[in-house]
C-alpha cells in the first residue's frame, strides 16, 4: 500500500512551509539541498522536519495539507506540539477575528455611502 504525507518545516527565519510527497525523506533532503532557486524555502534554508502526517489516500492527504497552509502560525504551533484540544479554540479565534474584521470593512462602506449621500442633494 502506498504512503502519503503532510509535512511542515520550520525555515531558518522561523517560518514554516507545508507540504505533500510521497517520498518525505527526499522530499525533506530536496529542500536542505535547495533544490530550486525559486521555492519558499530555497532563501530560508537550512529547515527543519517539524511534523508529519501519514495517509494512504493521495486525496486525503492533499485535502489536509490545503487546510494547515490557510492555518494560522499559532493553529500550525498547536498541530506540531501536539497541543490538539487547542485546535478549536484557536479556530474559533481566528474566524471571530475575519468576523470583526467583516464587520469594520462593512461599516466604514456603510459610513462612506451615507457621506457621499449627504454631499448630493
Amino acid at each position: 500500500m502506498r504512503e502519503y504525507y503532510v509535512y511542515i518545516l520550520r525555515c531558518e527565519d522561523g517560518s514554516y512551509y507545508t507540504g505533500v510527497t510521497n517520498d518525505h525523506q527526499c522530499r525533506v533532503n530536496d529542500h536542505q539541498r535547495g533544490y530550486n532557486q525559486s521555492a519558499y524555502t530555497y532563501k530560508r534554508r537550512p529547515v527543519k522536519l517539524v511534523y508529519l502526517a501519514t495517509f494512504t489516500d493521495i486525496n486525503e492527504a492533499i485535502d489536509w495539507e490545503k487546510r494547515v497552509k490557510r492555518w494560522t502560525r499559532k493553529k500550525k504551533e498547536a498541530l506540531i506540539q501536539g497541543r490538539f484540544e487547542d485546535l478549536q479554540g484557536l479556530a474559533l479565534n481566528a474566524y471571530a477575528k475575519r468576523i470583526c474584521a467583516l464587520i469594520v470593512m462593512v461599516r466604514r462602506a456603510h459610513h462612506d455611502n451615507l457621506q457621499g449621500e449627504e454631499s448630493y442633494p
